[in-house]
């Protein structure tokens, strides 16, 4: 999204949603005035004019600070130059104008540079991209690792719980055989009531153990929540 008035000469879009903001409003006049003069010296009085003004529209651009306005963008504005002999023109009358551009956030391109620019730039992005999902993954594994081990402390501690409920279950079962079946049957065998007497039989089976309980001392995260 930009915002409103802030109209860049061109918007190049990559994938992910990100964009580069390229301006191609780059002052010729004083460089057509060099190409067409056959004086050395005034040529050169042209040459100096030419690298002002593309000075002077770097610091222009600088100023519109383009990449406050569209998001997701990087903190420079590419001004693109049509051609390398208008550059290295000016760069040749000022030889600080690059170093002056980079510093004012502007990137001076030529259609040899711009596209390999580009390409760079789209690069680095996704390198960032996977690095940054790469650093999601691991620290959602460590949340799962961590509360599979919660989970399997508490299912470990449910299980003992139901081991004891097995073990008053027997001893009940076992009170039972010793204390009431006994009798029952002898009233059977008086045949003063009629059916079968009741068997119930002991539980024999245990709930198994789980070996998720270690994973939480490994991770150092066995207080989370699970």
């Amino acid at each position: 999204m930009s915002k409103e008035g802030v109209r860049p000469d061109l918007l190049v879009y990559l994938a992910g949603g990100k964009q580069i903001v390229v301006d191609a409003k780059v002052p010729f006049a004083a460089y057509l005035d060099a190409a067409q003069t056959e004086d050395p010296a005034a040529r050169e009085q042209h040459l100096s004019r030419h690298a002002r003004q593309l000075r002077t529209h770097v610091d222009q651009l600088a100023d519109k600070t383009y990449w406050e306005s569209f998001d997701p963008t990087p903190e420079f504005v590419v001004l693109f130059v049509p051609g390398d002999p208008f550059l290295d023109a000016a760069l040749t009358a000022d030889s600080g104008l690059l170093e002056h551009a980079f510093s004012r956030n502007v990137i001076l391109a030529t259609p040899t540079t711009l596209i390999a620019l580009l390409r760079t730039i789209a690069h680095t992005w996704r390198q960032e991209a996977l690095s940054q999902d790469a650093a999601k993954i691991h620290q959602l594994g460590r949340e799962l690792y961590s509360r599979l081990g919660t989970v399997g402390a508490h299912l470990d501690r449910l299980g003992s719980q139901l081991g004891k409920a097995v073990d008053s279950f027997n001893l009940t079962v076992a009170s039972m055989e010793s204390r009431v079946t006994v009798t029952a049957r002898k009233l059977h065998d008086l045949d003063v009531f009629d059916g079968d007497v009741t068997e119930v039989s002991a539980v024999d089976s245990w709930p198994r153990r789980t070996n998720l309980e270690d994973l939480s001392g490994s991770t150092g995260h066995a207080n989370e929540a699970s």
